[in-house]
């Protein structure tokens, strides 16, 4: 099941004794199942927290058949477990547990790895949820998508009486990507910067973090846009804040590769959609949009050169003993240089 608000609702309505969420997102875990158990508690309830990754099957026992002292009802927590821990033999006692809450009520997160843009749920993890449908209230936890990421960050800052402004929203997932996490932090950070009023574009641009892929694309951007100058200064920045060079060459060759797939979309005359599902990208198509207008500038010729150059250069850096500063630099000015060959 995907969630909804709605079913959950109904869920917690209808005194549901068990909640069971799994995601790729960790960030979407973690705040689910705060709601969850906020929800769940009240003045005659009293919680639980078995640690993860695989809390025994002993501990969850006897937290579900703990009588209160004052005879309140017990709500359990067991964040981001690893089923795959578990043994088979284990996974049916938690079952059998499930089947017979009567004083507990459990809110489960489950950590899944990501593949091809879809979940990868391996046996045990599909017979514990499968489990959980049967007992109680699960629910996959889909990735928000660009759109409802910039109102999940509005709505986040909101909370903290903070406004923050759609462009200014956009202007962070730009620097940070669309790890959610990292956006909540950076949300929290700025909004305590601000004073809690508003985070503006000057504090983003001036205190926002900003990650190593952003960088490298900003860098690949300049030398698209003819600024060799400007590309090195912001390669010489990376080196000052002591990013390693092959992670640097690393994420060049990633965002190049972007190009290329878009490079060979628009020669089909496919969508961005339909780029990110025919190479199987695992990323968001996110990513694949904000380079779509630079892959426009190349030719397939040309990004092939380019990728051979990063090609050598990530060989030379892996074995040779020139200096990588000198190698990096090196890559940019051929780069330049094929990006303007016919």
């Amino acid at each position: 099941m995907i969630y909804s608000d709605k079913s959950w609702k109904e869920a917690l309505k209808s005194g549901c004794s068990l909640f069971c969420f799994y995601s790729s997102q960790e960030a979407q875990l973690n705040r689910m199942a705060s709601k969850t158990i906020q929800a769940l508690q009240g003045e005659d309830t009293e919680l639980t927290v078995l640690e993860g990754p695989n809390p025994g099957v002993e501990e969850a026992v006897m937290a579900a058949g703990t009588i209160s002292f004052f005879g309140t009802r017990r709500v359990v927590s067991m964040p981001m477990v690893k089923i795959s821990a578990y043994s088979d033999k284990d996974l049916e006692a938690f079952c059998d547990l499930f089947d017979s809450l009567e004083n507990a009520a459990f809110v489960i997160t489950i950590p899944v790895n990501e593949e091809w843009g879809k979940l990868r749920l391996g046996k045990r993890e599909q017979k514990f949820i499968a489990a959980c449908e049967k007992a109680g209230y699960c629910a996959q936890l889909v990735k928000l998508q660009a759109g409802q990421l910039v109102q999940y960050l509005q709505d986040r800052a909101g909370e903290q009486d903070t406004q923050l402004e759609a462009p200014v929203a956009r202007m962070m997932m730009d620097r940070c990507g669309e790890d959610q996490l990292l956006l909540e932090n950076e949300v929290d950070k700025l909004a305590a910067l601000s004073g809690y009023t508003a985070i503006t574009r000057e504090m983003v641009e001036r205190l926002g973090t900003q990650s190593l892929d952003a960088d490298t694309f900003d860098m690949i951007g300049l030398l698209v846009a003819g600024r060799l100058p400007a590309a090195m200064g912001k390669l010489d920045l990376l080196l000052k804040m002591q990013q390693e060079p092959i992670a640097i060459l690393g994420a060049m060759i990633s965002n190049y590769l972007d190009l290329y797939r878009l490079a060979c979309g628009n020669r089909a005359k496919a969508s961005v959609q339909q780029v990110h599902k025919d190479f199987r990208y695992k990323g968001s198509d996110y990513r694949l949009r904000k380079a779509d207008a630079s892959a426009r500038q190349y030719s397939r010729k040309q990004l092939r050169s380019c990728l051979g150059i990063l090609e050598e250069t990530d060989r030379k850096l892996k074995s040779s003993p020139m200096d990588s500063r000198t190698l990096l630099e090196t890559a940019l000015f051929r780069l330049a240089a094929a990006r303007e060959e016919r």
